[in-house]
């Protein structure tokens, strides 16, 4: 009897569902957008009805459309935005049950769009991610953003190194056409790869944190994927010139773009160069090309093939970190790496790239709700960083501690006041490199170099693929799917670029003795000349399979969707040189590491009114460790990390989001833990303790694993358009990120016999580095009709640390060469010695302003920012030296009236300009 009852309740809801989808009517809203100017369809336009909760996007064709039982009736504003062109609204009247098609609604060019271009100047033009630093700019992945918050991260704050939610830019995806950039060894997207194409990288889609994405199952600090398609780039030319004292002096850019023509072809190129004997930092040199070409034929109304090549070759100059000594006894913008040869800066430390890619898309209309997009990518060239090498001969760094006043000052004979003197002078007086004297010292010497330049290269050459489907199957549901595959193969080795005078170089490692010096066993005692490979040479091999499946779920009331995503990864280092040190495990394939990683993520818009929406987000999933945490020591040998492991990330945030068409406003907390992850460091230390060691120093590799990381703090981003041409806007991000556990440490070196294990390391609670973990902003910014704008901000910044040392906060900083604590040990000293420093918080003013005129069918205009115009002082980042390693030296060092190995700091920018003058038609 109760099955009964059951099947008549089912029967009766059936009916009315069905009866309900049958004779409801169903009001609908459609449209085309245009570009105004050569009515070409305009795709990714957000077109909202104004104080409601409904928004679509346009589609490749430019048509929207509102599908659903409960549009707002009677009389309606329509929104259409979109980056680079002037909003429109258009009043409209809604009816019920009726059809109402808007038919072609059209933009106009924003005059002002070079607005948009000013956050593009940090994207390769700043120390991003360098060898010696943990600070890494993030600006490349959010400042295609519309958000409040994100805008003022990637224009105001990223100067400063802040990271939103302390996220590193490895935490982010950079797709090109939907084919991810992001390298296989470290991670990071390579920004130089694409430097110098701002013109080209004006179609971008960026999705916040672990939001849905139709390309990519995504990552913590979000995604961003260029668009570099011919056919969606707005038909006509651009020519500009620009002035800085930034990381270049000049930039020339020129680009063309023919729009959809007739015999359904597409073209769009673009060169550009930037150059600088000497960029803000003494000795910087900047010299850079870059070269954009994208080709697409339209094959019927279905099919669409697109290839697209870029070619970025670039020369920079690097600049050091210092410790304040130095800083005090030259300036902020000192930079040791240079020296003048015969009248002319030459820099010892340049990074240069040169890695073309070729990409080709095909682009399948499989029905009108259902495309397919399968994309294919090849990358390679090299990548050459250099540096002075010196054997048998005193360091050439003019900042090497032996040369400054405090390394005679803290002379444990006592001070030697006029040694101390007398390096100060010299220091003061010039302190950079001396090529003269390299170049003496290898003729005097008659032999093999003692000085030379070399240059640590990695030649990678990698295949990219990958097929992305995305189906509307109905107007609530959308479902995308992708399968990737991605090939790497990373020759690495030392390259000799200049003998500074010598007649050779011998190739052995003069730090050790016997078999242990010879640097390949095989080829032992090799005399090498320029050009020729030494010191270290191996391959790595790497392959990344990947899946990734999502569904969306848009109604009236509630946006939501599922995502989940599989990898499977393998890694393998192969040896081509025998290695003294390491000769039975240094030649030859290591063991293949494989990794099996995997994701769910969630998130749901509830809305609550037109206004007023809250937003979750929700991920769990693991990565597999890259490349370069996975080999303790890959230039020497095959071994891998212990206990290697996938590392875990958790996530969740929500916003709440008020929207009217005055106000914008988004608040969002989160929370992120990211567990079980690897970091390999390589320094010189002093005070090496460890049972059975007679020996206190070496060069070490420090090996941290089992890391984990709490990111925890809210965000904030207002703008209110108070009259029609003023614009008020604030942020804030408050974040407290820290380490969340105790991880374990280890050191190789090819001094020890066996690694040394040296337990946990003390980490729990330290802040983690990477630029200020706490950012406020206030600002506006005035448009007037005739097209002049001009905007400020004022900045602030706190909480920002010093990268601390793990093996100072081990076992080792207190314990003797037999195991057992220093008997004059004093925990409360050593607290004091190992508190984390914290940067002084500074304020930052920036001020923006244009002027653009039209004249006929040409657009001429000029951009220019400030930034830091009151010239302050501040530190961007900085680490402590791992030298004084134990309890004893530290002590010894603190107690100077001068640090011989206090933290090295970088300083950001005082007051610098950005000047852009621009042609388009």
């Amino acid at each position: 009897m109760k099955d009964f009852r059951m099947k008549k309740v089912y029967f009766f809801l059936t009916f009315l569902c069905f009866s309900i989808t049958t004779f409801a009517q169903q009001t609908t809203i459609t449209g085309k957008v245009v570009d105004a100017s050569n009515n070409e369809a305009l795709p990714d336009v957000e077109v909202t009805i104004e104080n409601t909760a409904f928004t679509v996007t346009t589609d490749a064709q430019g048509n929207f459309n509102f599908d659903a039982f409960e549009v707002p009736l009677g009389e309606q504003i329509v929104r259409l935005e979109k980056q680079g062109y002037s909003q429109r609204r258009y009043p409209v009247v809604i009816n019920e049950g009726e059809v109402l098609d808007l038919d072609i609604l059209s933009m106009e060019v924003d005059i002002n769009e070079e607005n948009f271009q000013i956050g593009t100047i940090s994207l390769s033009d700043n120390e991003l991610s360098s060898d010696e630093s943990t600070a890494d700019n993030m600006s490349g992945l959010l400042q295609a953003s519309r958000d409040v918050f994100l805008n003022a991260a990637s224009f105001d704050f990223s100067a400063t190194f802040f990271r939103p939610r302390g996220f590193d830019s490895e935490n982010g995806k950079v797709l090109i056409n939907g084919i991810e950039m992001n390298k296989m060894y470290n991670g990071r997207p390579q920004w130089s790869n694409w430097g110098g194409l701002n013109d080209a990288q004006r179609n971008q889609v960026f999705s916040m944190g672990m939001s849905a994405n139709e390309y990519t199952f995504g990552d913590l600090a979000g995604t961003t994927n260029i668009i570099m398609r011919a056919s969606q780039y707005r038909e006509g030319g651009r020519v500009s010139y620009a002035a800085s004292n930034r990381s270049y002096r000049g930039r020339v850019m020129a680009s063309y773009n023919t729009g959809l023509l007739k015999g359904g072809w597409a073209f769009s190129f673009l060169a550009s160069r930037r150059f600088a004997d000497e960029g803000y930092r003494e000795g910087t040199l900047y010299d850079a090309n870059s070269f954009f070409a994208s080709v697409e034929k339209q094959l019927g109304e279905n099919h669409s093939l697109n290839l697209t090549a870029f070619y970025t070759p670039n020369r920079r100059g690097k600049s050091s970190a210092n410790t304040q000594e130095v800083y005090d006894l030259k300036d902020t913008r000192y930079n040791s790496y240079w020296g003048y040869q015969d009248g002319e800066i030459r820099n010892s430390r340049n990074r240069e790239i040169e890695e073309p890619v070729i990409m080709l898309n095909h682009y399948w209309d499989i029905t009108d709700k259902t495309r397919l997009n399968t994309n294919v990518g090849y990358q390679f060239g090299k990548i050459g960083n250099s540096r002075l090498g010196y054997d048998n001969a005193p360091n050439p760094d003019p900042t090497y501690y032996q040369k400054l006043p405090s390394y005679n000052l803290a002379n444990p004979d006592g001070p030697d006041y006029e040694t101390a003197y007398l390096s100060l002078q010299e220091f003061q007086n010039d302190g950079q490199v001396d090529w003269q004297n390299l170049y003496e010292t290898n003729i005097n010497y008659g032999g093999t170099s003692r000085y030379y330049l070399y240059e640590d290269r990695n030649d990678d050459n990698q295949l990219m693929a990958n097929t992305i489907l995305t189906s509307d199957i109905n107007e609530h549901i959308t479902i995308n799917g992708k399968l990737g595959y991605r090939r790497l193969n990373s020759k690495n080795f030392a390259n000799m670029i200049d003998l500074l005078g010598g007649n050779g170089y011998l190739d052995i490692d003069t730090f050790n003795d016997g078999d242990a010096a010879q640097n390949n066993l095989d080829n032992p005692n090799r005399v090498i000349g320029e050009d020729d490979t030494f010191k270290y040479n191996y391959e790595l091999d790497a392959s990344v399979y990947s899946g990734f499946a999502q569904a969306q779920f848009k109604y009236n009331k509630i946006d939501f969707y599922l995502a989940g995503n599989v990898e499977n990864t393998s890694y393998q280092r192969n040896g081509l040189y025998r290695n003294g040190s390491f000769p039975e495990n240094s030649f030859g394939k290591s063991k293949e590491l494989e990794f099996t990683t995997y994701g769910a993520k969630f998130g749901a818009t509830y809305k609550i009114t037109g206004r007023h929406l809250l937003d979750l987000n929700t991920a769990y999933f693991t990565d597999a460790p890259t490349l370069r945490n996975s080999f303790s020591n890959s230039r020497q040998n095959n071994l891998t990390v212990d206990n290697l492991q996938e590392e875990i990330s958790k996530n969740i945030d929500l916003s709440y989001i008020y929207r009217s068409p005055i106000v914008k406003a988004r608040l969002t907390g989160y929370y992120t833990l990211m567990e079980d992850a690897t970091e390999i460091s390589f320094f010189y230390a002093d005070g090496i303790g460890g049972q059975g060691r007679d020996l206190s120093t070496a060069f070490v590799q420090e090996v941290l694993t089992d890391i984990d990381k709490r990111h925890i703090g809210a965000e904030l981003g207002i703008e209110a358009q108070v009259t029609p041409t003023i614009k008020l806007k604030g942020a804030a991000a408050f974040g407290q990120y820290t380490y969340d556990n105790n991880p374990d440490l280890m050191l190789t070196s090819d001094d020890f016999d066996e690694p040394i294990d040296l337990g946990k390391s003390y980490l729990k609670d330290y802040k983690i580095a990477g630029g200020p973990q706490q950012a406020y902003q206030i600002g506006f910014e005035y448009r007037d009709p005739d097209y002049w704008w001009v905007g400020a901000t004022s900045n602030f910044f706190s909480n920002a640390y010093v990268d601390v040392s793990p093996i100072t906060r081990s076992s080792n900083f207190y314990s003797d060469f037999d195991g057992v604590p220093y008997n004059d040990y004093d925990p409360e000293v050593a607290r004091g010695l190992l508190k984390q420093e914290e940067f002084d918080s500074y304020m930052l003013v920036n001020v923006v302003g244009g002027k653009s005129w039209k004249v006929d069918d040409y657009f001429i205009g000029f951009f220019a920012t400030i930034n830091n115009v009151f010239d302050q002082e501040y530190k961007t980042g900085g680490y402590e030296q791992g030298r004084s390693a134990s309890y004893r030296n530290l002590v010894d060092d603190a107690n100077n009236d001068t640090r011989v190995f206090g933290p090295k700091y970088w300083y950001g920018y005082g007051t610098t300009y950005y000047l852009n003058v621009y042609l388009r038609f």
